[in-house]
């Protein structure tokens, strides 16, 4: 096995790897945000995920294809989605926040196949595919291994999308005040500030973040129904693995979760799939609470 994995297959690999870490951050994130703030396990973020992937496509191919379409999919999906999530925090959600953990779970599980049954409605079964832009066509060397020009423009867009939630979560009076109602709503309530309001805005960015991954994802994976699944699997994990909540956390989590997913292609493609979840075993045993500080 050992004699088939060359440098520049390992180094491709770790990139591909690191690239789809961004989009798992991406997604992992908004949840971890919603978790943080919220106490909201939603269920239903791979489902607005998938959403976004579909309404990418829709407004891409509604605009010709091309750069402007794919740039105008990529702003508009996930405010689409995340228009929807307002609607549901505002009828649904808002009620909800002083139940149970449980019931709030299950509530986004009805929530996440209530979404999926109108993704098939509106969309139907059928695979659907977004071409990137031209520019973002082909491959690029890196480190001498060729390397394709999407998965570079996700490494650039993961980061980008971290600083600017750090900077929101630190810098802005809103981010402060979420912050705040994480630790401890009432207090935040009793001096006077709206926390419904805090909680709808906090709801309504994790999932925009949802939909901009769905969106992100869209040139790189068949949108299909069902693409939702995985998705979700994979973020609750990343979330568990980073400390609930915490954003750095997920970053991290999405890391350890790319990588390792994509090294096992390279060193053991019939069990590729087990080196994740046992990256996650292995987290968890040596620390149940996450790598990072858990904000719950």
């Amino acid at each position: 096995m050992e004699s088939y994995v060359t440098v520049s297959g390992l180094i491709s690999q770790f990139l591909v790897g690191l690239s789809r870490a961004m989009i798992l951050f991406i997604v992992s994130s908004g949840l971890s945000f919603i978790l943080g703030v919220l106490r909201v396990p939603n269920v239903a973020h791979g489902s607005l995920y998938m959403i976004g992937a579909f309404v990418a496509h829709t407004l891409a191919m509604a605009a010709g294809g091309g750069a402007a379409g794919f740039w105008l999919a990529l702003v508009l999906a996930p405010t689409a989605v995340a228009l929807i999530s307002l609607a549901a925090e505002r009828l649904l959600f808002c009620h909800l926040y002083e139940r149970e953990h449980l019931m709030l779970l299950l509530f986004t599980f009805a929530l996440a196949l209530i979404l999926g049954d109108l993704t098939k409605i509106t969309w139907g079964a059928d695979y659907r595919s977004l071409v990137a832009p031209p520019f973002l066509q082909g491959s690029v060397m890196v480190l001498g291994t060729p390397f394709p020009r999407y998965n570079l423009f996700l490494l650039a867009v993961g980061p980008v999308v971290a600083l600017g939630l750090w900077l929101f979560s630190n810098k802005t009076k809103v981010g402060k005040i979420a912050r705040a109602a994480a630790v401890d709503r009432e207090m935040v309530g009793a001096i006077g500030i709206n926390v419904g309001r805090v909680f709808a805005f906090a709801f309504v960015l994790g999932c925009f973040l949802a939909g901009l991954g769905g969106a992100l994802v869209s040139p790189t994976v068949s949108i299909t129904l069902g693409m939702d699944h995985t998705i979700i699997i994979e973020a609750f994990l990343i979330v568990t693995i980073g400390g609930l909540g915490n954003m750095w956390g997920a970053l991290a989590g999405s890391l350890i979760f790319g990588v390792s997913q994509s090294m096992g292609i390279l060193l053991w493609p019939q069990f590729a799939i087990v080196f994740p979840y046992l990256a996650v075993v292995i987290i968890l045993t040596l620390k149940p609470t996450g790598l990072l500080k858990s904000v719950w």
